[in-house]
């Protein structure tokens, strides 16, 4: 489905680039249209890229409605299937 999917920036790379995990899946994303992330930020990715910031109530809050929702397992294997 290819959702924008919460994920806690866990170290920050060379060339705008930062390694963020959800639910234990880890995948190397682009922070580069973002003015600035740090280790322990909350960013929505989407293909591979990081949009935008968000806090660790409203990361928890959407995680929950995808899971609800029936959705979070596919994001997450996307994620894996891509890393």
């Amino acid at each position: 489905m290819c959702l924008a999917i919460p994920a806690r920036v866990e170290a920050l790379e060379p060339g705008e680039m930062a390694v963020a995990a959800v639910e234990g899946v880890r995948k190397r994303v682009s922070v580069a249209l973002l003015d600035q992330v740090a280790v322990g930020d909350y960013v929505l990715v989407h293909v591979g890229y990081a949009l935008h910031r968000l806090s660790e109530e409203e990361a928890a809050r959407t995680l929950a409605l995808m899971a609800e929702a029936g959705v979070l397992a596919d994001e997450l294997d996307e994620m894996r299937e891509g890393s």
